[in-house]
């Protein structure tokens, strides 16, 4: 066993004891020259598990070769490989690009021995220990990761000097404190030239934090680059730089080729820094930096999105004025200014009618967000279409119009062939803007307009679910007469109830929030008969079976789950995006 010895400072490892083994004191080289593990002594020593295997660790080799190389030079480091391999090819294909000396593949028994002392149980791993053998970090990757050689001599008080070496750069922030480093002063641009960082001071700057194989990175791409082409026409002192998270450089290279502006060299050293400096949390992200070097907006994404080369110049003045400008619009707005553009002024039936706008006019609208490749969607579609016919049957001044998400015009056809109403064209620009205007962010959303053409409710999605057909025409005081109705009608409901779902204990009507009925196993709002002993919940209409027909009880205290078996609790769909039964919506992290 490797010896572990108590200090008045903690714990610490003799480092000979703990790699060695009965018949050898040393280590190996990738060209099998032995390294005597006595040249440890003193040094700071980082035990590096990994498999040639593990994409994470191919991701943190590459970029550690040079740091090592560095950390080297300065005579008191070392690291030494403990390989995770199961065959020894791999493990000599793997160490023969390494610097670093390895305890050899034969040795299996001082290698499970520190996998087990230090519960490896996730590579890459990196235990730092310092030259009296006491760990200074139990988990380094993420500390090279973060500083790279800068960690340098990995201690908590060196730490601490770098964090507050960062805070003291946010407060004088300048462009070249966060895209310059000590081996690079240049960005790249797409035709293979460097453009000196110093080109840029001076100029509002838009860090764009992007990852190529995520759907809405390519999409708002697509719209940046238009942007962009609009505002170098009008000259205005604006440049782009690419901060890319792809890690297969022909991904980078494809995408950056369509970019009319700079980027940060592929898979560069600064990019953990620049990911943490300006705590990227989703992608795509667009930092937009001031003229003076100062961070002026810390993701100008959605302003974009929702007032295109209008948001220019991104500040918060510009933004006021765009809300103000937004309230205005909303007050005229009407059926027309939503879905008439230039090209187009009217919405399609059924076998590619064209509907004009102008006859929906003074109508009560449902804008249906929606995708066929959305389960959620999908689940959702069959109570939605019943509940059209339930109104449509009451007043005929009603109509939905689908608004798709999907990507392709097949899948489209496919979906809207279901439905009994109307629909935007598919690839209609008038549907992104519409997503923008009402700030959809997830699918299915329902949005009411009035016979005004002026936004009723966003939420008639989830009003459908709780009342059906009866929550029409989605208007609050119609909503507040509803629940007038509800309570009256609880007020002739038994207060306790006996049923063979539950023959424990009699039921007692509760007030509820939400809740899972366990009879229909579909959620419940507001009145429940519960048990609190055993938590369980039965829908009024579940435990009144008998009166489920009268007075439309049976829409009482009742929510369809909306997952019809189509997922589970989580699960991520189509480009990334994240369905988790209920709706599916973008959630992008870095």
């Amino acid at each position: 066993m490797a010896e572990i010895i108590a200090t008045a400072n903690g714990d610490f490892h003799d480092l000979k004891s703990l790699l060695s083994a009965k018949d050898r004191d040393y280590l190996v080289q990738k060209n099998g020259d032995q390294v005597k593990l006595a040249n440890l002594d003193g040094k700071i020593v980082a035990l590096y598990f990994s498999a040639s295997q593990s994409s994470p660790c191919q991701r943190f080799f590459s970029n550690s070769i040079e740091i090592y190389q560095e950390l080297a030079a300065k005579g008191d480091f070392e690291a030494i490989f403990i390989s995770r391999d199961k065959d020894e090819k791999s493990f000599n294909e793997y160490s023969s690009k390494m610097p670093w000396p390895t305890i050899p593949f034969s040795d299996s028994t001082t290698r499970d021995r520190l996998i087990e002392l230090f519960q490896v149980k996730k590579i890459p791993r990196l235990v730092i220990l310092n030259g009296e053998g006491k760990i200074l970090r139990k988990n380094g990757v993420s500390v090279i990761t973060e500083y790279g050689a800068d960690a340098y001599p990995f201690t908590e008080e060196r730490l601490e000097e770098l964090r507050e070496e960062e805070e003291n750069e946010k407060k004088n922030q300048t462009l070249r404190s966060f895209l310059v480093s000590r081996s690079r002063d240049f960005l790249n641009s797409n035709d293979g030239n460097r453009v000196p960082v110093s080109d840029l001071e001076g100029k509002m700057v838009g860090l764009y934090f992007s990852l190529s194989s995520l759907k809405p990175c390519r999409e708002f791409t697509t719209n940046l680059i238009e942007i962009y082409g609009q505002l170098k026409e009008r000259e205005e002192n604006f440049e782009i730089v690419l901060i890319s998270l792809d890690n297969q450089h022909q991904s980078f290279k494809e995408e950056f080729e369509r970019m009319p502006w700079l980027a940060l060299p592929f898979m560069d050293k600064g990019l953990s820094k620049l990911i943490r400096y300006f705590d990227l949390k989703t992608l795509p992200t667009l930092v937009i930096i001031d003229t003076d070097g100062k961070t002026l907006h810390s993701n100008a994404v959605k302003m974009i999105e929702n007032h295109g080369i209008q948001a220019y110049p991104f500040t918060a003045e510009r933004l006021a004025e765009l809300v103000e400008i937004e309230k205005s619009w909303l007050k005229s707005q009407t059926l027309e200014s939503l879905l008439v553009s230039e090209e187009r002024d009217f919405v399609i039936g059924k076998r590619g009618v064209k509907v004009p706008v102008a006859d929906l006019v003074g109508k009560h609208i449902l804008l249906y967000f929606s995708a066929q490749w959305c389960p959620p969607c999908r689940a959702f579609l069959p109570k939605l279409i019943k509940a059209y016919h339930e109104i449509k049957a009451k007043d005929d001044a009603f109509e939905v119009i689908f608004v798709s998400n999907d990507s392709d015009e097949a899948s489209f056809d496919d979906f809207f062939s279901e439905m009994p109403w109307l629909a935007l064209p598919f690839g209609d620009g008038k549907g992104p803007s519409l997503m923008g205007t009402f700030q959809v962010s997830v699918i299915p959303t329902l949005i009411a307009i009035g016979p005004t053409g002026k936004m009723i409710t966003k939420e008639a999605r989830d009003l459908i679910k709780v009342h059906g057909p009866q929550a029409y025409p989605f208007t609050e005081e119609h909503l507040k007469e509803m629940e007038a109705q509800v309570e009256e009608m609880a007020k002739r409901w038994p207060e306790k109830v006996s049923h063979l779902f539950h023959v424990e204990h009699e039921l007692v009507l509760t007030r509820r929030t939400v809740y899972i009925c366990n009879g229909c196993k579909e959620r419940g709002l507001k009145w429940s008969y519960y048990c609190e002993e055993c938590d369980f919940n039965l829908h009024p209409r579940c435990a009144l079976e008998e009166n489920k027909k009268e007075d439309g009880d049976d829409m009482v205290g009742h929510v369809d789950s909306g997952h019809d078996g189509d997922v589970g609790d989580e699960e991520t769909f189509k480009d990334g995006c994240i369905c988790d039964g209920e709706v599916c919506y973008k959630a992008y992290k870095a």
